[in-house]
C-alpha cells in the first residue's frame, strides 16, 4: 500500500513537494595565512575548525569566503599591502571542517596572479568543494554551482565589489565576477529558472564599517527582486545587520572566521545556519569569538552571556532593517520585527 502511495504521489505531485528541509550554514572570510600563519603550520590546518566543527558539519550546505589563493607560488600582486596565499593542501582540511562550497570573488584572488588562481580551482576541484565567482574568463567566473540536496536545488553565485579591478575577470582575462547589476542580476534570472533556492554572495562594503554603505542595500534588494533567496555579505571584517527583505534574506555582513589576523576590531562575528523548505523556513545567528589574541586563530562559539551581548549587537544593527533578533530557549533566531 505504501509503495502505492508513494507511486501516486512521485507521478502527480511536483518534485519540490516532496523535498525535505534543507539547512545552509554560512562563514565570513576565511583566510589561513598573515599572521596567524605560523600557527597553522605549526598545528596543522585542521586546527582552526577544532571548536566549529560539529555545527559546519551537521549542515546540508556550507560556505565561506576564501580571502586568499590556494597557491604554492605565482606572479605576486605588489601594487596593493597586503597579499596573501595559503598551501595546496589546506584544501583538505576545508573539506575535513565540513565546507563544499566557497566563493572565491574577493580583492585577494589574484593576489598571486592567474597561476594562484589556477591552483586555487585545481586544489578545490581535487576534493570536490564546489565554488563560484572567480575563473578563466567572465563566462567562467560567473557560473553558477548548481547542487541538488534532498531534493532540493540549489544554486549559488559570488561577485566581487571591491578593488583593485585588475581583479575582475573579462572576456579574455581571468578573475573575479564582477557585482556589476547588468551582470548579477542576469545571472540569478537565469538560476532561477531551473533551481528552488538561489544564494548569493557579494564581498562589498568598507573594512570596519558595522553599517552597510548605500549601495549594498541596493545591490541587495536588487538580488533578491531578480530572484535571490539568501544574500551573504563579507569583506568589512566585522558584523553588519541582517534584513529580511521581500522573500529574501540579506546578511550585510557575517564578519571574519578561521582569519589569520591579529586586527582589535575583529573581535566577534557570527555563523549563519538557515533552513529552506520551499523558502526561508528559519534563520538562525550562532554568535562566534574571532578575538585572535584570545582564541588563536580558532574561532569558537560564544556561550552564555556573552554570547546573549553578541545577539544584542546583532540585534541593534538589525532593528533599522525591520529585523530582530530573540532568544529561544538558548538559540537566536533572526524574525521580522512585526513577528
Amino acid at each position: 500500500m505504501k509503495s502505492i502511495l508513494l507511486m501516486f504521489l512521485c507521478m502527480y505531485l511536483p518534485v519540490t513537494a516532496l523535498a525535505e528541509p534543507v539547512v545552509i550554514t554560512a562563514v565570513g572570510d576565511i583566510m589561513l595565512s598573515g599572521s596567524g600563519e605560523r600557527v597553522f603550520k605549526k598545528l596543522g590546518y585542521d586546527y582552526p575548525f577544532d571548536a566549529t566543527r560539529e555545527i559546519l558539519k551537521s549542515s546540508d550546505i556550507v560556505t565561506g569566503n576564501l580571502e586568499a589563493p590556494l597557491a604554492a607560488n605565482g606572479v605576486e600582486f605588489t601594487e596593493k599591502k597586503f597579499r596573501f596565499k595559503t598551501a595546496p593542501k589546506a584544501a583538505t582540511s576545508l573539506k575535513n571542517a565540513g565546507f563544499n562550497h566557497l566563493t572565491l570573488a574577493n580583492n585577494h584572488i589574484l593576489d598571486f596572479g592567474v597561476e594562484g588562481l589556477e591552483q586555487t580551482l585545481a586544489a578545490l576541484d581535487a576534493i570536490k568543494i564546489t565554488h563560484s565567482g572567480a575563473g578563466l574568463d567572465l563566462s567562467d567566473a560567473r557560473k553558477a554551482s548548481v547542487v541538488e540536496v534532498k531534493g532540493v536545488k540549489i544554486a549559488l553565485l559570488s561577485y566581487s565589489l571591491t578593488y583593485p579591478d585588475e581583479f575582475f575577470a573579462g572576456s579574455a582575462r581571468p578573475g573575479a565576477a564582477p557585482g556589476y547589476a547588468s551582470i548579477y542580476v542576469a545571472d540569478i534570472r537565469k538560476a532561477k529558472e531551473s533551481v528552488d533556492c538561489v544564494i548569493v554572495s557579494f564581498h562589498w562594503g568598507g573594512e570596519g564599517l558595522e553599517s552597510p554603505k548605500p549601495y549594498q542595500l541596493s545591490v541587495a534588494h536588487n538580488a533578491v527582486d531578480a530572484g535571490a533567496d539568501i544574500v551573504l555579505g563579507h569583506h568589512p571584517h566585522v558584523l553588519q545587520g541582517v534584513e529580511y527583505y521581500g522573500k529574501g534574506i540579506i546578511f550585510y555582513s557575517l564578519g571574519n572566521f578561521a582569519f589569520g589576523s591579529l586586527s582589535r576590531t575583529s573581535s566577534q562575528s557570527m555563523i549563519a545556519r538557515i533552513v529552506f523548505d520551499g523558502g526561508l523556513k528559519e534563520v538562525e545567528i550562532i554568535p562566534l569569538n574571532v578575538r585572535n589574541s584570545e582564541v588563536r586563530f580558532q574561532p569558537r562559539p560564544l556561550e552564555g552571556r556573552q554570547a546573549r551581548k553578541a545577539a544584542e549587537a546583532v540585534n541593534f544593527l538589525s532593528a533599522p532593517m525591520g529585523s530582530r533578533v530573540t532568544d529561544v530557549d538558548g538559540r537566536f533566531l533572526v524574525v521580522r520585527q512585526n513577528d
